[in-house]
Formats: structure tokens, C-alpha cells, sequence
């Protein structure tokens, strides 16, 4: 038992050096320093939007001690990410490990660099679910919980698995109370267009609209029981240029169902802006379709 015990100490402990590295302190706000990941050799650094309150002269501290300046690429706030770029290169960049990988109960370890040296909690990924919007209202890939205790600082830093392989981004600023993780899959996606984009772009109708009850016939048609009817259309609009009008009720946007506001906000993501999509509508008691450009929210 004992034999079996110092071998996970020290495993965990290599764990935690082999991603040491690939941890930084940031220095983004007025109180306690926060934690980044170290994202690419050239100096990009991954951490959490609310701990970033300025856009440039933010403070990097790199294991063994060095430190450097960087500016803020970008951020979304829905999902309490922020990219930066610091004035350095020939970091080690951290490796990461695809969701699909992990299971409930695989054992996971906290780390932050809120002062010089790194910082490690152990616990296990205690939830682990699909596709989830935050309370912001950003989407992430799956909803991944732990129970690691996070330490002030740990914000923008990694959840690392057994081999020190980076499983997500730590954040406190989406859920009070509740340990949950930005997923590595979800943060190489929100990476790359924030450095691309310096935001996370997002579709546009313009339009409101609120669940509705679908006629007894078409819903066992369509196999759905609701739709969204829109209750105004803007003028100039993406919506209104593709032909929609108030008393339309959406059932379908690109070939994929739509019941309610959430399924259709999922649907309007940055991959589809400037795309023309078909949006299945019901009018005058039948279906069909309309050619809509998507916008840009602004």
C-alpha cells in the first residue's frame, strides 16, 4: 500500500513539473496577481477576461523567476477567456489533452502562478457534460467541473490531468462557487479567432421572437412541438433582407431544428456569418423556406 502510494506522489509531482513551465503569473489587475497558460513558443498567453481590467504594460512571470510585458490580442467575456501576447520567446508551450479523453473520477490537479513559484491542488473531474452555454451566454464545446480547490490567482491558469497535460482553463468567473474549467477542445477554438478576430464573432438576425406552440398536424410532421415567433422584425436587417416578416414563426435554421431562443442563438456562431442558410419558416399555416444572409453582431 505504501509502495503504491509514493508511486502516485510521484506521478502527481511530475505532473506538476511538466507543466510548470507552461504556467505564467498575470499581472492584469489591481489586487492579486492572476495565472495564464502558455500557448505558443512566441510569446501568446491564454487566461481568464476578468482578470485582465488593462489592454497593454500587463506584467508575465515566467517559471525561474524572469518576467516580461504583453498586450491584450483580445477577449470574450461569455465564456471568460483573454489572449495575450508577451514580449518573449522561446517558451514551452503546454500540451493539452482532448475532452473525449477524460471521464468522471480521472484524477485532476489545480495549478496557478499567482507568485513566483507554481501552485498545485489535487482533485478529480467531478462533472463532465455536453454542449453548455454560460450564464454570459458563450458556448463552450462541454461543461467540465471540478472539485480542485482554486486558490486566489488560480483564475487563467490549467487543469491539468496525471501527465500534466493541460485538460481546460481554471476560471471563477463564470459559475460562483462552483469549480468549473474552460475545455482545452473549447479554448483552442476561442484562441484561435480571438487572435485572429480580436473577439468572438457572432451571427445576426435581428430579430425577436418567443416560443410558440406549433399546429397539432405540422408539429407531428415535423416531429417538433414549437418554433420561434417573431414578434418584430428590424428594419434593414439580416431578416428582413432575406424576406422574414413579423408572424413568421422559425422552425429550422440551416437544416437544424429550432424550438426555442437558445437553440437558435447556438446556431448564429461566427462560423456562419456572411453565409447565405436557408431558414425554414412556417407562414399562413405552411412550411418553407427563406434565403438569409447572416449578419454580424456588432
Amino acid at each position: 500500500m505504501n509502495e503504491a502510494l509514493v508511486s502516485l506522489s510521484e506521478a502527481l509531482a511530475g505532473a506538476v513539473e511538466t507543466a510548470d513551465a507552461g504556467v505564467v503569473r498575470v499581472e492584469g489587475r489591481r489586487r492579486l496577481p492572476a495565472s495564464g497558460i502558455v500557448w505558443t513558443a512566441d510569446g501568446v498567453i491564454v487566461t481568464a477576461h476578468h482578470v485582465v481590467e488593462r489592454d497593454d504594460n500587463i506584467g508575465i512571470g515566467l517559471a525561474g523567476g524572469k518576467t516580461a510585458t504583453a498586450r491584450l490580442v483580445g477577449r470574450d467575456p461569455t465564456t471568460d477567456v483573454a489572449v495575450l501576447r508577451a514580449d518573449v520567446k522561446g517558451l514551452r508551450p503546454a500540451e493539452s489533452v482532448a475532452t473525449d479523453k477524460l471521464r468522471v473520477g480521472h484524477l485532476a490537479l489545480a495549478l496557478g502562478r499567482p507568485g513566483q513559484n507554481v501552485m498545485a491542488t489535487l482533485g478529480i473531474i467531478s462533472a463532465l457534460g455536453k454542449e453548455w452555454r454560460t450564464p454570459a451566454g458563450g458556448r463552450l464545446g462541454h461543461f467540465l467541473q471540478t472539485d480542485a480547490v482554486m486558490y486566489p490567482g488560480f483564475s487563467g491558469g490549467p487543469l491539468v490531468d496525471s501527465q500534466g497535460r493541460v485538460v481546460g482553463m481554471l476560471t471563477s468567473g463564470l459559475m460562483r462557487g462552483v469549480g468549473v474549467a474552460v475545455p482545452a477542445d473549447s479554448l483552442h477554438k476561442i484562441t484561435e479567432v480571438l487572435l485572429q478576430h480580436g473577439r468572438m464573432r457572432r451571427g445576426y438576425l435581428g430579430v425577436a421572437a418567443q416560443p410558440a406552440r406549433l399546429p397539432a398536424g405540422l408539429a407531428e410532421q415535423l416531429g417538433q412541438e414549437t418554433g420561434l415567433l417573431l414578434g418584430s422584425v428590424e428594419p434593414g436587417s439580416p431578416a428582413e433582407r432575406g424576406g422574414l416578416f413579423m408572424g413568421d414563426t422559425i422552425i429550422a435554421l440551416d437544416g437544424h431544428p429550432v424550438r426555442n431562443l437558445d437553440e437558435l442563438l447556438a446556431l448564429l456562431d461566427g462560423d456562419r456569418v456572411g453565409n447565405v442558410v436557408a431558414v425554414r419558416i412556417v407562414r399562413g399555416g405552411s412550411a418553407m423556406d427563406v434565403q438569409v444572409t447572416i449578419g454580424e453582431q456588432g
